[in-house]
């Protein structure tokens, strides 16, 4: 799954070399964290979080084949 993360995200910002994912286990739930270049921030989360949104739609789709209940968090 953080592959999968990185990916998108590595093809929309400017510095994909600090794309960073996390991630945090506990109660049968995941969080993942998603830590991008300060300039970038505003590429990830897109106009209205439209973009954001996006990227959430497509990864807990991929947990729910799993099914785990997924978070993604956008530092």
């Amino acid at each position: 799954m953080t592959g999968l993360i990185e990916t998108i995200v590595k093809a929309l910002v400017d510095h994909p070399e600090d794309v960073l994912v996390t991630q945090d286990s506990n109660n049968g739930s995941i969080t993942y964290r998603l830590t991008v270049h300060p300039e970038d921030v505003g590429k990830v989360i897109g106009k209205q979080g439209r973009i954001a949104k996006a990227i959430r739609t497509v990864v807990y789709a991929a947990g729910h084949s799993k099914s785990e209940k997924i978070t993604l968090e956008i530092m």
